[in-house]
């Protein structure tokens, strides 16, 4: 056992925060995510930095909002050169490595092309393995891997027929195929093997930091056949359709217009089947993330490392007529969150508001690293270490925010009781909702003279504060 612990960030790829049994859904099969919680402390509201990858990527790693960093939508490889808690972690002796998507770039040819800017984040032992559509034309030791077993073709053809349709006909999210691969060899399997081979390998005098970042269950949902099997359609809850209320906000606007998923024309039985093929994908990965626990069981670790679980957004799942992310709705922007310390505790829920900034604030913390200058982000390990009882166990920020460009930059607040999105460069509110009242977003209250003093007290008294250091540069 190292004097100083580990600490392993497992982080998916569009997992909503509800789609779990721990956060009470009726039907969900996630028994690692589930013990998890039952051994550390969950963060419900825990708000992603942005609801699109690249741009909460760069949040985390950096430990700065989007508004500073720059990057609204595609990544900037020269931010390598900025702030990174990878290298501060790196820094205060922790021998640090990733397995899975990192989501760094565009456009390369092979991940090991890149070992240097890796190195410049700070990982000393990157295993780097683009997302599942990405893999299509970005070749990586996942495809390596499937080309040595003779089955690249086999995949990258079913990512060739998600992406362009069968006979000219766009395939639509409840007609997806299950994966054609072995389920050994899904991608996420693939990553959650070579972690696991990792720990179990591990003969280092450091402690590690690890980050496993999983490829899913971002669409395609191609879960393999034996985890759609777990589902039974008829016993899957409805997305959110009920008909809203109020101005609809840009975000909203635009991916209804571009979406071409006719949700529209879904049917109740089509819904069903559609969230039985993202929940499948949940519980393979959840079955992946258990042999990252067992492979530290094995070593005896889980007595001495920090886990935490949480993902780069949320997946709309057909609430509000949409899938994908891109909005502020809840479904896309809220994020699972657990932390659980070293030896775990008897498992307990805060409600306080939390977001990717204090993620990666409490991963230094926990290594001891040097904080990130300027960075707004708070770490949640003095709230865990003072237990369920301490004076700040439902309260952590009074506001946070998600941005995202659209037609313009777009910033979210959410605070306590309210959520309101403004116009980054105008700050002119767009939409404003009861979250107390209304937790299913349907009324948007932007314009109800009834909430004028709600939506004059969140201007003044939140989005001065927090886009105080706005990049005007890098403004979209």
């Amino acid at each position: 056992m190292t004097a100083k612990p580990n600490i392993v960030l497992i982080f998916t790829d569009q997992q909503r925060a509800d789609t779990f049994g721990y956060a009470g859904d009726p039907v969900a099969i996630t028994p690692n995510a589930d013990q998890l919680a039952a051994e550390g402390v969950v963060f419900p509201r825990c708000c992603a930095s942005a609801p699109v990858c690249m741009t909460t990527r760069a949040s985390l790693i950096s430990g700065k909002p989007v508004h500073e960093h720059g990057v609204w939508s595609f990544a900037d490889p020269e931010m390598r050169h900025g702030t990174s808690h990878v290298r501060n972690i790196r820094d205060a002796g922790y021998r640090t490595a990733v397995v899975g998507k990192t989501h760094f770039r565009h456009g390369q040819r092979h991940t090991h092309d890149h070992l240097q800017e890796m190195h410049d984040w700070g990982y000393m032992e990157p295993t780097e393995i683009t997302g599942p559509v990405e893999s299509m034309t970005t070749d990586s030791s996942y495809t390596d891997h499937l080309a040595a077993k003779g089955l690249l073709e086999v995949h990258r053809e079913y990512l060739r027929c998600y992406v362009r349709g069968e006979r000219e006909r766009v395939l639509q999210p409840w007609e997806t195929m299950p994966c054609l691969l072995p389920t050994e060899d899904h991608l996420d399997m693939y990553i959650a093997r070579t972690a696991a081979d990792w720990i179990q390998g591990y003969t280092g005098q450091e402690p590690f930091y690890l980050q496993v970042g999983f490829g899913g269950p971002h669409n395609p949902w191609d879960s393999p056949a034996e985890y759609r099997r777990r589902y039974d359609a008829d016993s899957m809850p409805l997305s959110i359709t009920a008909k809203q209320k109020g101005p609809v906000a840009p975000l909203v606007e635009t991916m209804l217009a571009g979406s071409a998923a006719k949700l529209d024309q879904m049917s109740a039985a089509q819904n069903r089947v559609m969230k039985t093929y993202y929940y499948a994908k949940v519980s393979m990965i959840d079955e992946g993330i258990g042999w990252v626990l067992d492979a530290l069981r094995a070593r005896g670790d889980m007595a001495n490392t920090w886990i935490v679980y949480s993902a780069d957004h949320g997946e709309m799942l057909g609430d509000h007529g949409l899938i994908a992310k891109k909005v502020f709705y809840e479904g896309a922007v809220k994020v699972p969150c657990i932390v659980r310390p070293p030896g775990g505790v008897d498992g307990w829920v805060s409600d306080g508001l939390t977001d990717h900034l204090d993620i990666a604030a409490t991963l230094m913390d926990a290594a001891g690293a040097e904080a990130i200058e300027g960075s707004p982000g708070r770490s949640l390990v003095p709230l865990i270490h003072a237990g369920r009882t301490g004076p700040n166990a439902q309260q952590h920020r009074t506001a946070v925010l998600s941005e995202f460009a659209g037609r313009d930059p777009y910033s979210m607040v959410l605070t306590e009781g309210y959520k309101m999105t403004v116009n980054t460069r105008t700050r002119e509110p767009l939409d404003l909702y009861d979250m107390a009242q209304d937790p299913d977003e349907l009324h948007n209250r932007v314009d109800d003279p009834a909430f004028a003093g709600v939506r004059e007290a969140l201007c003044e008294e939140h989005v001065p504060e927090l886009l105080a250091n706005v990049n005007w540069a890098r403004l979209p």
